[in-house]
Parts: structure tokens; sequence; C-alpha cells
């Protein structure tokens, strides 16, 4: 055992001095990566083009939401004629079986409604993180390219976080940090006339109908039951 630790121990002190010096002749730079991509000009473009998206689908689910109210207020409309005693019995008859017709159609709108919603909230999710990854790909690419050029040999990341959400980089000096100098490279081509973009584009709507709820039995209700 004495033989072996003598062998062993050597070795890993060769194997420690020897990774200190390779490590030291590592050139490091840092970029604040949040700080290119926010302000990088295809950020605001893509960001404005996916708001542009959800503002459309805000204006279709206010027409469906427009659409399913009126509706609802027809059913409401039909249900009081269903009461009326100075029909007959037959004309009676016939209303309540309108309404009922009607009040099928309404909860196939609202299953609509929430199928568009759902499906609207996806489409803006899944804009905005191909807008993101395309955008972070280039990023990625001209930090690469201007790293390599000066002999960086690994790049951090000033604005990363560790999963507790403190800074993953305590100090930095800031003596080679290539975040200016990306950004002036990124920006070259930028249009002069940039949206004016100050938060992330969402699908407004959140199942907010634009009249009272069911739950509380409203004349404004959007599927009512039947009396």
């Amino acid at each position: 055992m004495r033989n072996f630790l003598r062998i062993l121990l050597p070795a890993v002190l060769m194997v420690t001095v020897m990774g200190v010096p390779a490590f030291g002749q590592s050139k490091i730079a840092t970029v604040d990566l949040k700080k290119i991509f926010e302000n990088y000009y295809k950020t605001k473009l893509a960001t404005a083009a996916v708001q542009q998206r959800a503002d459309q689908l805000d204006k279709d689910y206010t027409t469906m939401a427009a659409d399913l109210k009126k509706g609802s207020q027809d059913y409401q409309t039909m249900l009081q004629g269903v009461e009326d005693q100075a029909v007959s019995d037959d004309e009676r008859a016939k209303r309540r079986q309108a309404a009922q017709d009607e009040l099928k159609q309404l909860e196939e709108k609202k299953a609509d409604l929430d199928q568009f919603e759902r499906q609207a909230q996806m489409t803006i999710s899944d804009q905005r993180q191909r807008m993101r990854d395309n955008i972070l790909d280039e990023i990625k690419k001209v930090v690469a390219d201007k790293a390599k050029a000066a002999g960086d040999t690994i790049v951090f990341d000033t604005a990363a976080q560790t999963v507790n959400g403190t800074p993953a980089i305590l100090f930095n000096s800031g003596d080679n940090d290539l975040t200016d100098d990306v950004l002036k490279e990124l920006n070259a081509t930028a249009p002069p006339d940039l949206p004016d973009t100050t938060s992330p584009p969402v699908f407004i709507s959140t199942n907010s109908l634009p009249f009272d709820s069911p739950a509380n039995g409203s004349p404004g209700s959007a599927t009512p039951g039947m009396q």
C-alpha cells in the first residue's frame, strides 16, 4: 500500500503543477450577452414583428368574442319567448327547441374561442423562441470570430446567473470586454428608423370575454342554462 501511494502522489502532484500553467496561458474575454441581445437591431425588428402578429391575434379574438356575445344576447331573447303564455304550446315547444339549438351553437363557439386562445399563445411563444434562437446564433458567431482574431481562448458572459438567481461571475475587471465591439459590428447595417420595443411581445387576451361569465347567470352569459 505504501509503495502504491509513493508512486501515486508524485503523479498527482505532477498533473496539478502542469495544469496550472496551462490554465494560466488561457486568454479570457467577457461579453454582456443581455446588453448585446437587447441592443441588436434585429432583436428590435423581430420583437416588433412578433408583436404585430400578437396584435392581429388579439383582433381576431375580439371579433370572435363579440360574435359570441351577440349570440348570447339572442339566446336570452329566445328564452324569454319560450315563457310567453300568449302563444300556443306548440309554438312554445318550437321556441324551446330553437333555444336549445342556439345554446349548442354557443357552447361550440365558446370551445372554438378557447382553442383559438390556446393556439394563439403557442403561436406567439414559438415565434418568439425561434426569433431568440436565431439572433443568439448570430451573436455567438460574431463573438467567436472576434475572440479567435484576438487570440482569446474562452469568453464568459458577465450577465449570466446561476440557477439561484445570483451572478455567475462575482468579479470582472472589464479589461478584455468585447461587448461594444460585438455590438458595433452587429449594428453596422442597422436601418435608421428602428421600432420602439420596450417589452416582450404578448398575446393580450387571457380568456377574459367582453361580457359576464356563465357562472353568475347574468343576461350576458355565454352559455346560460336552459330554464
